[in-house]
């Protein structure tokens, strides 16, 4: 897994990923990490992971931070960042990679709560931390960034609208986020091949992930497009504050 990063260029950079214990979240740790970054690993309940994951880029000679927080919870998310103050004092980067809403078990306006309300409130209270210059980036579906003109799987409806909502919600602080000198974007990507949200679709319809793969030609995999948004958190921000990964041939813009 090579590193898009240049070695070094983060020393002394302070970044938390949401959700970061595997998946797309690990390995954004891990460019962020071997970038020279102090990280921030994130976790609702795989523990073992984010420690395993602590202890190798601990190795690299960065300091790496665990906390288990539901996003959901202001309580909990007001005490992972009194962890990160204590910890590391501020915050250059702050990734929004945790979401979900296709689990199985929970309330019905789940997947609302968390991609929407938990964003808000994830960047509301990370907001006293993050330095002037620093960034936020939202990770995003293009089934979720185009469900107003492209419609998408109905199994992935409720969570798509959700997102966009999250997204909608966090463009509407653009001028909060100007006017502290805090940069904002938008990482856009197909659906991505080995994730959790991949596998229900798929479990919930059959040869979905197949036939999309027929028609964009070729999907990105957690590793590659981890690594999308490891950039995003230090390349030069679209006009539109948004950054497309993979093919968006099949959607409509708005």
């Amino acid at each position: 897994m090579s590193n898009p990063l240049v070695p070094g260029s983060l020393a002394g950079k302070n970044v938390l990923v949401t959700g970061s214990s595997r998946g797309i979240g690990a390995d954004t740790i891990r460019y962020f990490a071997a970038a020279g970054a102090n990280v921030v690993i994130n976790f609702r309940n795989k523990e073992a992971r984010a420690v395993k994951l602590a202890d190798e880029v601990r190795a690299l000679g960065v300091t790496a931070v665990v906390v288990g927080a539901d996003l959901t919870d202001p309580a909990s998310v007001q005490g992972m960042f009194d962890t990160v103050k204590a910890e590391l004092g501020d915050l250059d980067v702050l990734v929004l990679n945790a979401s979900g809403g296709m689990e199985s078990g929970m309330a019905e306006d789940y997947a609302m709560v968390l991609n929407r309300d938990a964003q808000l409130s994830v960047v509301e209270h990370a907001l006293p931390l993050l330095k002037t210059g620093s960034r936020i980036v939202f990770v995003t579906s293009h089934q979720a960034h185009f469900i107003r003109t492209t419609p998408t799987m109905p199994e992935y409806v409720p969570v798509a609208n959700s997102k966009r909502a999250g997204e909608d919600a966090l463009r509407a602080k653009l001028p909060e986020f100007d006017a502290a000198s805090i940069d904002f974007v938008v990482v856009s990507g197909d659906m991505i091949e080995g994730t959790i949200t991949a596998t229900l679709l798929e479990r919930a319809n059959p040869g979905a992930i197949s036939q999309r793969k027929e028609s964009a030609g070729r999907l990105y995999n957690v590793g590659e497009f981890a690594a999308e948004v490891a950039l995003a958190a230090v390349e030069p921000i679209a006009e539109n504050h948004t950054r497309y990964v993979g093919d968006t041939s099949d959607f409509a813009a708005e």
